[in-house]
């Protein structure tokens, strides 16, 4: 039997009589983990590659959760700076629900013990971010929200009879019986052990977080592989807007991976952006200057680097002396590079952040294969559209997170529990003539130069030819999630012919509103779009 972590609840294990795992829920950051405390007593496991609630994405989250509860405020004021944010293809109406259930899910997190930050009146202290129209970020210590939240939750988690955690699980593939899902094939975390572990499954809730690591600058962990996106797609699910990406403009560069955040709450307190001579440059760019959406920052702070002017984030006369207090974790980051940010700017770059795209989900977390259900970053319910307002994505994660418990609750009936057993099976052993780890370094470097903040058709057909080459001859199953969740967003973007949003092309600048709908692609289609890209190479090399 593989080494696993779990909490003391082994005997009452989520198994039930017909030896078949009621709830799977891959992820233990915050989408998942609020899922299963509220799916609770209902029987879950939850599995995840990294310690529970630290290998996530939420975890590094500073900025806080986006929700109209300060008084002026109203959700259908959010609602209109998202659907302004996401460029013409946000789904109102999923947004729409998202930001009217936005304080009872603030409600619920407080009631589980988040320890929300308040101002001197005793009410929940709000902040502002880039294009919000009020200030309705809810923060925890100033820049710690992620970390905050996820401490608060993993210890209710952990305390849940009914949830099981095993840690150290990497999940590869989905199986499926028809038109249903069937379970989950994981692989213990321990070096390049081979064995398998298959976990049957009445219900399986996808949460496993983003794509940072297909690039080779990211704001994201290493267990935001895109790996969930590929799975899903693997077995037919249908993926929504995969080349919508966003690049977090102000990562601190300091050569880390993954990089460092310098939180948009800086600019917010009105920190600014100036090049190497101290010269502020936003207003070349846009009306709103610091404030203006993510994907104009970073384009920005991408062209004034290119031009060797450098980017950095000024904050001596916004933040000043208070830095250590307002702003521990990014104050912690810059002192241990040996950096001051009371008395010199701190040098950024654009980061891959957000992915706006995912597996297809829709109100209520469904995803087009039935027993299948998606939430957090690895969804796409149409609320982000083709950019992501600030702080909205802890928000979307609790919001359907909780959807996708009521739901599952509603449609299937109550489990009764049995104790647990692991079914063991053999990994496909990796083919000899290149390893892992240097494909996926290569995927990285691929992404980031053709498929990054600036794209273009040439550049895209170079990068689907070099990943459809990649996959050819390879079963090891991990390799080819890294290489099918690159092509399904290079393949989107090759065949998005305008700029939109967080997806620019330099060969397609303007934005085409002919083109202002949602993408919808299988896998099959993303191969046929690689299949013309590799023929047009052919033809001109």
């Amino acid at each position: 039997m593989p080494q696993t972590t779990t909490h003391s609840h082994e005997l009452a294990s989520p198994r039930t009589q017909d030896g078949i795992d009621d709830v799977v829920i891959i992820g233990g950051g915050l989408a998942g983990i609020f899922c299963a405390l509220m799916l609770a007593p209902r029987p879950v496991t939850v599995l995840t590659a990294a310690p529970l609630g630290g290998g996530g994405s939420s975890y590094w989250a500073q900025g806080g959760m986006a929700a109209a509860v300060a008084d002026g405020d109203h959700p259908d004021k959010h609602l209109a700076d998202t659907i302004a944010a996401g460029a013409g293809t946000v789904d109102a109406k999923i947004a729409g629900l998202m930001t009217r259930e936005a304080a009872a899910r603030i409600a619920d997190l407080l009631a589980f013990g988040v320890p929300f930050d308040r101002d001197g009146a005793g009410k929940l202290a709000v902040g502002r971010e880039a294009a919000h129209s009020e200030r309705r970020i809810v923060h925890v210590r100033g820049d710690a929200a992620g970390k905050e939240i996820m401490a608060t939750l993993v210890e209710r988690a952990k305390a849940t009879p009914s949830i099981r955690i095993l840690e150290g699980f990497v999940a590869e593939s989905l199986t499926r019986d028809g038109r249903s899902i069937r379970g989950v094939v994981a692989r213990p975390n321990e070096g390049r052990a081979l064995t398998t572990v298959e976990f049957p499954a009445h219900a399986v809730v996808l949460a496993s977080g983003g794509i940072g690591h297909l690039y080779r600058v990211t704001t994201n962990p290493p267990q935001a592989n895109g790996h969930g996106l590929a799975m899903a797609a693997r077995i037919g699910a249908i993926v929504a807007d995969p080349e919508f990406v966003q690049f977090h403009p102000t990562a601190i560069d300091i050569g880390r991976d993954p990089a460092p955040l310098a939180t948009e709450a800086l600019r917010g307190e009105g920190a600014i952006l100036v090049d190497r001579n101290g010269r502020r440059f936003m207003a070349d760019y846009h009306k709103d200057l610091e404030l203006a959406p993510r994907d104009v920052v970073a384009r920005a702070i991408h062209a004034e680097r290119v031009a060797g002017r450098g980017a950095f984030l000024d904050a001596r006369e916004a933040v000043g002396d208070a830095f250590p207090k307002k702003f521990p974790t990014v104050w912690e980051t810059c002192t241990s590079a040996g950096l001051d940010p009371r008395v010199a700017p701190i040098p950024v770059a654009p980061a891959q952040h957000y992915h706006m795209g995912g597996v297809l989900s829709d109100a209520n977390g469904r995803t087009s294969v039935d027993g299948l259900w998606a939430c957090g970053e690895v969804a796409s319910t149409g609320v982000h559209g083709a950019n992501r307002l600030a702080s909205n994505s802890l928000l979307e994660a609790v919001v359907f997170a909780a959807r996708i418990a009521r739901d599952i609750q509603g449609l299937l009936p109550s489990p009764k529990v049995a104790r647990w057993a692991i079914d063991r099976g053999e990994a496909e052993a990796e083919l000899p003539g290149g390893g892992t780890s240097d494909i996926v370094e290569t995927v990285r470097d691929l992404m980031a130069a053709h498929v990054g903040v600036i794209r273009s058709g040439e550049g895209l057909s170079t990068a689907l030819t070099q990943i459809d080459a990649l996959a050819k001859g390879r079963h090891d199953v991990g390799t080819l999630n890294t290489l099918t969740a690159a092509r399904l967003v290079t393949a989107a973007a090759l065949a998005r012919t305008e700029s939109r949003g967080g997806h620019w092309r330099s060969d397609f600048p303007e934005t085409d509103p002919a083109q202002a709908r949602r993408t919808y692609l299988t896998l099959d289609e993303a191969k046929a779009i690689t299949a013309g890209a590799v023929a047009r190479e052919a033809e001109t090399a």
